[in-house]
């Protein structure tokens, strides 16, 4: 077996995106699920916010290209915000 076969692969950088509405506007889904929760008896719950998570699998992190996803794609910058990371 060559030396090119005993290489292991290095896994790829994984990034977490993470997008919310903004503070400012309603989130009637959050609304909800509070409201649920609270007649579900936790009423510790005074309210809630829903979000998504994104990951990503890449060849190489690149905050600049990820911010270019989030603003063409994974986000609406006028009525979402969103941040990112990368995890090991």
């Amino acid at each position: 077996m060559g030396p090119a076969l005993r290489m292991r692969a290095l896994p790829m950088p994984r990034v977490r995106v993470y997008v919310t509405l903004k503070p400012s506007l309603l989130d009637s889904a959050g609304r909800t699920v509070a409201d649920a929760l609270g007649k579900l008896g936790f009423a510790d719950v005074k309210g809630a916010r829903i979000g998504k998570l994104i990951e990503l699998d890449v060849d190489t992190y690149n905050e600049d290209q990820i911010k270019a996803m989030c603003d063409k794609l994974l986000a609406n910058p006028v009525i979402e915000d969103y941040r990112f990371e990368e995890v090991a």
